[in-house]
């Protein structure tokens, strides 16, 4: 969910409200560096932390065992409950931010879906969740590969013709006289003649009229006048009757003939009115317009068809006042025509794209009440009372709010007590909300959110207690750092203050602490810093607004930037090469957005932010770079490059590789050289591909290129000369990288030392590069390989201070104490981690520890949570099926 919480006012009049102006429009150097004579009251609005919101998610206390259950109930339940299960193993996973997990839920959702409603609505989120992600599709097709693997269902194909509606009648006779094949129906002033039997044939009722008891078995004129019906219409009957399908019918006669033969039981005529008015859906409008004959018709297939059209729109649909009162107004009946038994998935993702639209909206609220309507187990209702809960605090309701977080509790959400807190500090109660947290965290194994809530009911030390525990527990909640950051700025206590809000930065490229930074330096007036940082928050989000979403962030730079020095195209290339030898990412992610403002060749640099933005876990921000740098390449064999770059980095290397190798057929260049490279090396397994690497890697190298490429060239090439065993051609490589500043290249030769037996060089290489490096857990972490066991430990306890979500030092430290006998201690270290990450290998080898103690159930548990994370893990699948051959 991108946004559940936006601020309560867009306005740019709010600027002066803030006026941050007083701390811009001054001569540079005039005012104090620190307020001691300017007004605390302007420091405290620069650097206000709101409070963290309750966040509308599914958050378990113990997500590792919902996992396994999940895990487990999928192995033993019918293929039908299986889809639905996905979609609560989704919900978890957003709970813990894990992103690419989510969408893997999703997609198994939508592989297991057990109707045409299912997967129309589980296609339609992956779609929604991908959006901007269409040029992938798009290259992927000029590469002669299919992509469009969420479009259009062929609706009409995964919804057969039910057998059961043809019947045929033979002609009969009554009171011993043959009745007359010819049958004519008067319409007005035209008659129909058709074939009586053909026309019995449709239905029961037309058979009983034609042939049965009724005065018009023995009629040969019947006037039908009076139903609605046209004479084309009859006529088109008429055909139908004799031909068994419905040709070229315009839309208003298939609709008065669809009403006809719902009205006259005719089940095959209706079905194919059904079909052949679904297949003429193409449009929002043609949708809106045929969904109401759809429901009030009884019309599945059309109903499904209109229905994707809506959920293929999503969001934009939504704005559609007459769609939303579609899914609002449907009563249970309608329901079941227009999305079979699948409205809790549906409701699920409306809810969750207007939350994103508007949080507090009537139609949100609308569709979190259907969702709380559609809820089958405890499950689905906690996290649709929860989710409702969270508006109506929005909203101010309260008196809701809090009966519907107490249902949500009452149902097994433990989280949703931070909603009752909340609602009873609001009404003035704040002792109760202290020890109410104080209650959830003696009864439970206590997690990082419960006393990041529970800091905001007390003062002083107790806070800062609550919330240095809170970050032991949970180092991602961003709260407690902006916290102790703010308040150390407001005790003018300037480099703990920045220490603090980096300490977060160093993993964890937040925009809201990038903002609070940002705050800092304008209080200090470092201008420079202010504006680098302001740049890498316009890089991550164009769009992003400060202040609590008052002021537009790009306005902010435009004040900042009258305040610094212009730098000509030559002192930003000398900033780049001083930040990216540095590894500060950050700063150059600020110095290429200054650049892009020149005229200086925009694809490159594009390409070089996206470089960057991968660098600092920012995917999306990273394939937005990309794509334009590709909309902006000076050439064809540049734009090439950019393609294959994109298709790599979305896991089509196979096609990345075709495109470098096209754009080499119009130009030998650098990039092209080293992108297929860099593919040939990640994706082949043959080791003999070796030589055709180095061969690419030095056509690289001979092409015209900026030194920081060329430096990751050599470091590249060093890395595949080490795993050939060719020391010192690899070592000559990384000197030659490091001569032009390519800092990574000391973690190569690091290396090239080790496996020389020079453990004290490898040691030292990587001292240089920690003293060089900004952003160094990396080598840290590296550098314990080299050194003795107590040096090991102290490394990697500096890795986890500064990176505490790279799970290594966790897995050697727990690995550690097993081999000291400390099982307890050793399964501890692993659960500190896993309390808020789902990885794969802490998950792992803690089940093996369990296994080797002897606690098969516990084993068992993390093989399943394991496996939730991936399915098709080898070691793990072994690993589970020994554990659970001894299970009792």
């Amino acid at each position: 969910m991108r946004t559940f919480f936006p601020s309560e006012s867009g306005k740019e009049s709010q600027l002066n409200a803030l006026n941050p102006q007083s701390w811009l429009q001054v001569e540079r150097g005039k005012l104090p560096k620190l307020p001691s004579n300017s007004s605390s009251s302007s420091i405290e609005s620069l650097i206000k932390v709101p409070e963290p919101p309750v966040l509308p998610f599914f958050k378990p206390v113990d997500y590792v065992e919902v996992l396994a259950q999940i895990h487990e109930e999928l192995e033993l339940c019918p293929p039908e409950e299986q889809s639905n299960l996905y979609l609560l193993q989704f919900q978890v996973f957003r709970g813990l931010g894990e992103v690419k997990l989510m969408r893997r839920s999703l997609r198994a959702a939508w592989q297991k879906a057990s109707s045409i409603h299912e997967k129309l609505i589980f296609g339609a989120w992956l779609k929604y969740e991908k959006q901007g992600e269409e040029h992938i599709s798009d290259l992927l097709v000029t590469c002669d590969k299919c992509a469009y693997e969420f479009g259009p269902v062929d609706i009409l194909t995964e919804l057969p013709i039910d057998a059961t509606v043809s019947s045929t009648r033979e002609n009969i006779s009554m009171n011993g006289n043959q009745i007359s094949r010819n049958v004519s129906f008067r319409i007005e002033d035209e008659k129909i003649d058709c074939d009586r039997q053909k026309i019995s044939s449709l239905s029961a009722p037309f058979h009983a009229m034609l042939n049965g008891c009724f005065s018009e078995s023995l009629r040969e004129d019947i006037d039908l006048s009076q139903n609605n019906i046209t004479a084309s219409g009859m006529r088109t009957i008429n055909e139908f009757s004799m031909t068994g399908s419905l040709n070229e019918v315009p839309t208003h006669l298939l609709l008065e003939i669809l009403v006809f033969a719902n009205k006259f039981c005719c089940e095959k005529l209706k079905d194919a009115c059904d079909r052949k008015l679904a297949s003429l859906v193409s449009s929002r409008e043609d949708a809106v317009e045929l969904m109401e004959y759809a429901l009030e018709e009884n019309c599945p297939v059309l109903a499904a068809s209109c229905l994707q059209v809506f959920l293929n729109d999503l969001p934009d649909c939504l704005n559609d006042s007459r769609v939303v009162e579609i899914f609002r107004g449907a009563d249970k009946q309608q329901r079941l025509i227009m999305v079979g038994l699948a409205s809790f998935s549906l409701y699920c993702l409306l809810s969750e794209v207007c939350m994103n639209l508007d949080p507090q909206s009537d139609k949100t609220a609308c569709f979190l009440e259907r969702l709380v309507d559609f809820s089958e187990n405890d499950r689905q209702r906690m996290l649709a009372f929860h989710q409702l809960g969270c508006l109506r605090l929005l909203r101010k309701e309260y008196d809701e709010a809090k009966r519907l977080f107490e249902a949500a509790l009452n149902a097994g959400h433990i989280y949703s007590v931070a909603g009752l807190a909340r609602l009873s500090y609001i009404k003035g109660h704040k002792l109760w909300s202290y020890e109410k947290m104080s209650s959830v965290i003696c009864s439970l194994t206590p997690l990082g959110w419960m006393y990041q809530e529970r800091s905001l009911y007390c003062e002083g030390d107790k806070r800062w207690e609550n919330l240095e525990k809170a970050s032991e527990l949970d180092p991602t909640l961003t709260y407690p750092y902006m916290y102790r950051a703010a308040t150390l700025m407001r005790k003018q206590n300037v480099q703990a203050a920045l220490a603090e809000i980096n300490r977060v930065l160093g993993f964890k490229l937040a925009l809201e602490c990038l903002e609070l930074r940002f705050c800092f330096y304008l209080a200090l007036e470092d201008y420079q810093s202010a504006i680098c940082d302001v740049q890498a928050i316009l890089t991550l989000s164009p769009d992003y607004r400060m202040f609590e979403g008052r002021v537009a962030a790009s306005q902010l730079r435009t004040l900042v930037h009258e305040h610094v020095e212009n730098w000509t195209t030559a002192d930003c290339w000398l900033q780049l090469y001083d930040r990216w030898s540095s590894v500060d990412d950050i700063g150059s992610l600020s110095v290429i957005y200054q650049m892009l403002e020149s005229d200086a060749a925009k694809g490159v640099l594009y390409f070089r932010q996206s470089l960057l933005l991968l660098r600092l876990n920012c995917p999306e921000a990273a394939m937005r770079s990309l794509q334009l740098a590709r909309q902006h390449a000076s050439s064809e064999h540049e734009k090439l490059v950019y393609e294959g770059w994109i298709l790599y980095d979305t896991g089509h290397c196979e096609e990345g590789l075709c495109k470098a190798e096209e754009s080499i057929k119009i130009k030998r260049s650098f990039e092209a050289f080293f992108l297929k490279a860099y593919a040939l090396a990640d994706s082949s397994q043959d080791p003999s591909c070796s030589s055709t690497v180095v061969s690419l890697l030095e056509d690289a190298l001979k092409c015209p290129s900026d030194r920081l490429r060329k430096g990751q060239a050599l470091n590249n090439l060093g890395s595949v000369y080490v795993d050939c065993a060719k020391l010192d051609l690899a070592a000559d490589c990384y000197i030659n990288a490091l001569k032009i500043r390519h800092t990574r290249a000391h973690q190569g030769l690091a290396r090239v030392h080790f496996l020389r037996n020079d453990k004290a060089a490898a040691y030292d290489e990587m001292t240089k590069l920690i003293e060089k490096a900004r952003n160094n857990a990396s080598a840290y972490e590296k550098r314990s390989e080299y050194c003795d066991r107590e040096l090991t430990k102290t490394d990697l306890e500096m890795v986890t201070r500064l990176d505490p979500l790279r799970v290594y030092p966790y897995r050697y430290r727990a690995a550690v104490l097993m081999d000291s006998h400390k099982e307890q201690e050793a399964i501890a270290e692993l659960s500190r981690a896993i309390a808020f990450k789902a990885d794969l290998h802490l998950l792992h080898l803690r089940a093996a520890f369990h296994e080797h103690t002897g606690d098969v159930m516990g084993a068992l548990r993390d093989c399943r949570a394991a496996l939730s994370v991936d399915p098709n893990h080898q070691e793990m699948l072994e690993l589970h099926s020994r554990v659970n051959s001894h299970e009792p």
